[in-house]
């Protein structure tokens, strides 16, 4: 696994972790961008022209049914970046990527990515870490959905978007969450005033604050620290 520089200009953790004869030939295709809340990076059926690499914020990959029913399948943050079908060949996105907590990043030419993949093994290896730790927070997310309780699957995206945006503090909004978790409004109010009570965390219009992270960790399911274990030994989080 290719270790990070002692110095890094890089705030994502995969760009930062490339070596360095990848990064100088990727750099130059790495054109800053403001990722503003609800900006859709891409949407269902589009071509992925760009891929991301998120330097602050989260983005949620969302999958919607007929009904109109959406639920979060993937959660990515600086720890890896947006655009995962087009490293496994597939040119347009199955289900719509937004960013649900602001920030910035770079973003790069697909083609660009591609052919700079075809022509570094190492390079390529870095990204295939990132593909396989999306592949298995979705895996664990679906059992996740089917068998934990909503209070805990809160407590578990609360904990892997602190682990993303390194705060306490998180601009949320109930009705967002509701989409986050495939759920009602009312249900995520009912879970998240479990929470409350139990002194873990404050959720007041717009933004939730973890008072007790190591509390917040026992409340959740097994599925956060499976996921979270897992992208620390891809070196993809601290």
């Amino acid at each position: 696994m290719p270790s990070a520089t002692l110095q890094s200009p890089y705030k994502n953790r995969l760009l930062a972790s490339m070596p360095a004869a990848a990064i100088q030939k990727l750099a130059p295709h790495l054109l800053p961008v403001d990722l503003p809340r609800e900006m859709a990076l891409f949407e269902t059926g589009q071509p992925i022209e760009f891929v991301y690499f998120i330097e602050q914020g989260v983005c949620s990959v969302v999958a919607t049914m007929k009904d109109g029913t959406t639920v979060e399948v993937g959660l990515i943050g600086r720890e890896g970046f947006v655009g995962i079908p087009a490293m496994l060949g597939t040119i347009s996105a199955p289900f719509r990527s937004f960013m649900q907590i602001p920030g910035n990043g770079f973003r790069v030419r697909t083609k660009v990515l591609l052919e700079q993949c075809d022509a570094s093994v190492a390079l390529r290896f870095c990204l295939l870490r990132c593909v396989h730790g999306a592949l298995m927070q979705t895996a664990q997310t679906a059992a996740c959905n089917r068998v934990h309780n909503l209070h805990e699957r809160l407590a578990r995206w609360l904990l892997m978007c602190r682990d993303r945006v390194q705060s306490d503090q998180i601009v949320i909004t109930q009705e967002l969450l509701a989409v986050m978790l495939g759920t009602r409004r009312s249900s995520v109010a009912v879970a998240s005033a479990m929470l409350q009570k139990a002194g873990l965390i404050t959720h007041t219009r717009g933004r939730v604050i973890i008072h007790n992270h190591s509390g917040l960790v026992d409340a959740a399911c097994e599925c956060y620290q499976v996921v979270s274990d897992e992208a620390v030994r891809l070196g993809l989080l601290e």
